[in-house]
């Protein structure tokens, strides 16, 4: 356990002006509190099968059904941008959560079935220090 965590700052409304004035404001589905309606989760190893701070995580199927496709269409407005169109082709086939930091991440594992490649991308509470890139 950290004694001392890093403090949380909201996104003041100036950020979010700022933010829209440059383009940088996204309109994408806000899911941090759905992903933490996990019911289950086991320790993940990593492929040499050393121990990771990572746990995968197992949702009812109801939520699971109601999470993938927006967990995709971030995924899309991430690598492809604005307007990108669902892809039939990409699949969610693992959601991990870390119970570290202050931020509690998840780590979420997106696979392009053309190709079989996977990629990662990572979802975390709104905090402005994070926008800024600053250690506040």
């Amino acid at each position: 356990m950290i004694p001392a965590r890093k403090l949380m700052y909201e996104v003041s409304q100036p950020l979010r002006q700022y933010l829209y004035r440059f383009d940088r404001l996204r309109d994408i589905p806000r899911v941090y509190s759905e992903l933490t309606r996990f019911t289950g989760a086991i320790p993940y190893d990593d492929p040499q099968g050393r121990e990771t701070l990572w746990l995968t995580v197992m949702y009812p199927p109801e939520v699971l059904a109601e999470l993938r496709p927006r967990l995709i269409r971030i995924y899309s407005e991430l690598k492809l941008g604005r307007n990108a169109v669902e892809h039939e082709h990409l699949l969610v086939d693992r959601i991990d959560f870390g119970d570290f930091g202050n931020s509690k991440p998840f780590r979420i594992r997106v696979t392009n079935l053309f190709n079989d490649n996977s990629d990662y991308f990572y979802v975390k509470q709104a905090d402005a220090s994070r926008i800024y890139g600053l250690e506040l």
